[in-house]
This record gives C-alpha cells, structure tokens and sequence, in this order.
C-alpha cells in the first residue's frame, strides 16, 4: 500500500532524543541522553496517600468527563502561586487593559503546540532561540509553522539580532524562548536583555511565547524576573509543567495567557483530548494544597546541585581543554562544543560505541540541514557512579576523535 501522508506530517522526522532512547535498552550504555527528572525526586509516599483518599472520598470526580479549561481548584491553586514565584497573572483592576487565564494542558509540550495553533497559519514564521527544544520545534513544524533560529550567546539571543530577524521576515507570529536554564544549553536570559527582547516585541506587537518549565529548580546564583512579570500590553504566554517538580508521567502543565488567547487555546485543546486527565489533576491539586511543596522543590534542588557540581568537576577532571561546556545554574542540561575540526557525529558514534549516549546537537537546531559542533548532556537522570564512569568514556571517545 502506497500511503499518502499529510503534508504536515510528510517531512517530520520523529524526534532525535526518542530514537536515541531505543538504542538505551542495553543496561550498560550509561544515557546522558534523557531529560527525565531524577528518580528519588518523586513524592511517591504523600500521592500514594492521596491518591487512595481521592479514590475513597471522591471517586466519580476523578474518573468521569470534566472541562476543558481544567479543574477549577487546581487552576485557582496554579495562578496563585505563579503569583506568588514569579509575580505573574494581570487582572482588569491592574490597569493594563487584559487579564490573564490559566489552562491546564497535558504537558507543557502541549501548551506549545495549542499556542501554535491558536496564532500560526500555514507557513507562518516562529522565530526561536537556536538551538532550541526539539519537541517544540517539532509542533511548530507539524502545524505548518517554520522555525527560524536567532543564534544563542552566552546570555541568550542578542535583541539586535531579534529586530534584524523580525525586519526579515515580516509573517513572524510569535517569538519562542526558553529564557531561564535553556534546552539544550542550560543558559539563562540575562534580566536588562530579557527587558530589551520584551520591549522589542512590544515595539513589533510580536507575542512571546515564554517556557518556563525549569524555573523553580534554581540551585545557584540570583533569581532573574520572568519575561511574564514583564508584560503590560498582554503579549507573553506563559507555559511551564508540574513534570519538572512533582512527576513527568502525569503529563500535567499549564498556561497562563491573556485571556482571549487562552480562550482560543481551549477550543483548539477539545480538538486534541477534551481536557487533560482530571485523576492527576485532583492529586496535583491536593499536593499543592496539602503538603509542603516549597520543600519537596527543594529537596529537588539539593539533588540537582550535587549532580551538576559532579559533572561539571568530572568535566573538568578529564575532558581535553578544546571542549568547552556551559555551567548552569539550574534546570537538568549542561551544553558542550566540540572543535570546530572536530566531526561532531563521529564523536556521538565514537561516545556511543563506548557505552555512553549523549544528544546531538544538530537535533535541537531550527534548520534540519543545519551543522552543529556541540552536543547536551543531562546530569538529572543518571546516578554519581554512572556520572563519574560516563565522564571517563567520554573523555576516551573525544581523544579518539581529537
């Protein structure tokens, strides 16, 4: 049968980090691949108490059909303490002429494709931080949009760069960026370049797209205004998941946007799955509620401190000083650059004929016939031992390839 895709769908290829994933069945490649949260930093003793309660006290509200927009207490509980973290959430009385909403949505990665749907037409422009998350890129692609890339610096992307990019293509619809601890880089959005991008975009009315799932896990240096808390024209959505703080397989994220935005967004959501599964909303929502969720981050935090700061040293320790790194203050990712001799895929192969995966770079660029010379690593998932060997191999495959 000759089948005749989409030609949405026709093109995309599926995402580099899960085809990395089904070479991982062998238990002794170490994977520096994932972005999985580390596995003790799951709560599971409180939801399993919860979940019992919930199923005893409130059963058919868990399991039966419920609205789209989300579980009333569970939005009421998520916009105040966006409130409360970040300062986020206008209401009509602060004066600025909107008000914002919040969606709950099934992962922060749908957040990003109802965003794209509800402002991008077919062949519209998304301009991105570049390298930037493959799964966003990948919605952007499959609704039609391209994704054109502003190079990424040591703080972010340049605001001149911006402008230049928005001037040259003049069907942008939305500005993508992951301004605080990135995927890939780990790079966090300096606070005067985040206010110059914002004030760029008010200049151009050109709404922001800003995620933010990495936000609360800061285990270094000085917290940094989100781009959200900036907004006073009803420019920016703002995404962020429970994935990264509480458990990624509950698939739970949210958005907080103008109100009409989010209003569009819902619709585009019946479309997808009618609304995200109201049993983990209940149990988030009673997390959030019940139990002591500023310690649970961070008891999170401690553990991701400990897990850079060892790789970052054991980088340090042995990898040949021609590779660089980034030195994150927070989130799951640190981002290494190769010379620019040096065949970056021949050294993923070389790594992974080793036994250690890592994530190409070229996976996380907006031009899929880009060149990369850098590559992620994730330090969240793996255990110290595994850090320390892993980092050893690695060393041995780069002075293969040097």
């Amino acid at each position: 049968m000759d089948y005749r895709f989409s030609d949405k769908l026709a093109h995309l290829k599926p995402s580099a980090i899960r085809e990395i994933f089904k070479n991982l069945t062998d238990p002794t490649i170490i994977s520096f691949a994932a972005g999985n949260p580390a596995a003790e930093s799951f709560p599971v003793s409180d939801l399993a108490r919860l979940s019992a309660d919930i199923f005893e006290t409130t059963p058919i509200t868990a399991l039966q059909y419920s609205i789209t927009e989300g579980y009333p207490p569970l939005r009421d509980a998520v916009a105040k303490r966006q409130k409360e973290v970040f300062g986020i959430g206008r209401s009509l009385a602060d004066g600025y002429g909107f008000e914002d909403s919040t969606l709950i949505v099934s992962g922060g990665q749908q957040g990003i494709e109802l965003a794209c749907k509800a402002l991008c037409n077919e062949g519209d422009v998304v301009l991105c931080e570049d390298p930037t998350f493959i799964g966003s890129l990948n919605s952007f692609r499959s609704n039609g949009a391209i994704p054109i890339g502003i190079p990424m610096e040591e703080d972010g992307i340049s605001p001149e760069a911006l402008e230049q990019a928005i001037l040259q293509h003049p069907n942008a619809k939305m500005l993508y960026l992951i301004p605080t601890f990135q995927n890939p880089t780990g790079i966090t959005t300096g606070v005067e370049k985040r206010r110059r991008i914002y004030e760029i975009a008010k200049k151009y009315r050109l709404p922001i797209l800003e995620d933010n799932p990495y936000g609360e896990l800061r285990f270094a240096g000085c917290e940094i205004p989100t781009i959200k808390s900036m907004d006073t024209e009803g420019l920016v959505i703002y995404c962020s998941s429970f994935s990264k703080i509480l458990s990624a397989g509950m698939r739970l994220g949210f958005v907080l946007a103008p109100a009409a935005i989010v209003s569009k967004m819902a619709v585009a959501k019946q479309g997808e799955d009618v609304h995200t599964n109201i049993f983990f909303q209940m149990l988030c929502h009673r997390f959030i509620t019940e139990c002591d969720l500023n310690a649970h981050i961070e008891k999170i935090r401690a553990i991701y401190r400990h897990k850079c700061s060892l790789m970052l040293s054991e980088l340090e320790r042995h990898l040949p000083p021609e590779i660089t790194f980034t030195r994150p203050e927070g989130g799951l990712f640190l981002w290494c650059t190769l010379p620019d001799r040096v065949d970056m895929n021949a050294f993923v192969q070389e790594a992974l004929a080793r036994k250690v995966a890592v994530v190409p770079g070229t996976a996380f660029l907006c031009d899929t016939e880009g060149t990369s010379h850098s590559f992620r690593l994730n330090y969240s998932t793996p255990s110290d031992e595994q850090i320390v060997e892993g980092v050893k191999r690695l060393a041995e495959a780069a002075k293969a390839v040097l």
